[in-house]
């Protein structure tokens, strides 16, 4: 349930409010425009009566919300939420590009990687030290070696670091990580998001290759529910019928999560397409569909890239590619 206060509502008469519903059990979360305040009730509101709340000559509105998702819900938190990692903003106009092998392969190679993504404008770092891999025979990750190497990029460049966690059991080698992704394979991990959500941890929550929109919503209501609000939403594309490319990537998300959710959206064209002729078409459509960011395989030498190098950009590739998103951001501006 959602209750708008009248303009003129004291903090006191407020407060007084918000205690009365504390009392019933309920947990408020309070948003605050411009001109209005916003209580969005999470709990069973079954014994509040909506009329006589409505009657309260401080409530302007009350409205029901059916949808099994509170937290995430724009009705909830209708103001765009903006996620800040180190000054990088994602959300509410504000773009950004993540960009970064799929794994980390020496100290070189990450070094050269992080450097030439941050000259051609990136404003995060990823790099894969655990890899969940289809096949146990193929290269896992170097796992904390791995992250160690990425600090030390991190450092180098001052870029926040992005990393995939794999296991719940991982999560305190991931310190020094500004932005932990949960990847398509673990975004039902519901023991995973719920310590997430404790964790206080920038949260990148990748869609499932089967799951629905609502499912993607619901997982990050368990995030959420921690108190951890924090939280970008990748769309990577979904398993259908076609298999010319890896995955087929629903652009349409792009403005249905943005109607639903308060949550930045971005999209990964790399992992979704699979091949590096195909990102950059995917890329600026998802641009001038209303992505909040994207999520960019590049690698110094795709060539002996250790895992995926067939969807990698080489840097020039790269630095071509944000030239043209400036140039349809500029455009659709």
């Amino acid at each position: 349930m959602v209750i708008v206060l009248k303009e003129n509502t004291t903090e006191e008469q407020k407060d007084q409010l918000v205690n009365w519903f504390q009392g019933q059990g309920l947990k408020v979360h309070e948003s605050k425009g411009e001109y209005t305040t916003i209580l969005g009730l999470v709990g069973d509101v079954a014994s509040i009566d909506k009329d006589m709340v409505g009657m309260l000559d401080i409530v302007e509105k009350v409205t029901p919300i059916s949808e099994p998702y509170k937290n995430a819900n724009r009705k909830f938190h209708p103001m765009d939420t903006v996620i800040n990692v180190g000054g990088a903003k994602i959300g509410g106009g504000d773009f950004a590009v993540i960009a970064g092998p799929c794994s980390v392969g020496s100290e070189e190679h990450i070094m050269e990687t992080a450097e030439k993504i941050k000259e051609a404008g990136a404003s995060f770092l990823r790099g894969g030290a655990f890899k969940p891999r289809t096949s146990p025979y193929s290269f896992q990750g170097m796992k904390e070696e791995g992250l160690k190497l990425l600090s030390e990029a991190k450092k180098a460049t001052g870029l926040p670091v992005v990393s995939e966690l794999i296991s719940i059991e991982y999560l305190d080698a991931f310190d020094d990580v500004d932005v932990i992704q949960v990847g398509a394979r673990n975004m039902q991990n519901f023991e995973m998001l719920t310590e997430l959500g404790h964790s206080g941890k920038t949260v990148l929550l990748t869609r499932g290759l089967a799951n629905t929109i609502e499912d993607l919503l619901m997982s990050a209501e368990y995030i959420l529910a921690g108190g951890n609000t924090n939280i970008i939403l990748c769309e990577s594309g979904i398993r259908t019928f076609e298999q010319t490319t890896r995955n087929t990537v629903d652009l349409s998300s792009i403005p249905v999560l943005h109607s639903k959710t308060h949550l930045p959206v971005i999209v990964d064209p790399s992992f979704s397409m699979g091949r590096s002729e195909l990102v950059a078409p995917i890329a600026l459509a998802a641009v001038a569909a209303g992505a909040d960011g994207l999520m960019i395989e590049v690698n110094n030498d795709p060539r002996h890239a250790l895992s995926d190098s067939a969807e990698s950009l080489d840097p020039e590739e790269f630095k071509a590619l944000m030239d043209r998103i400036g140039k349809v951001r500029e455009a659709i501006r």
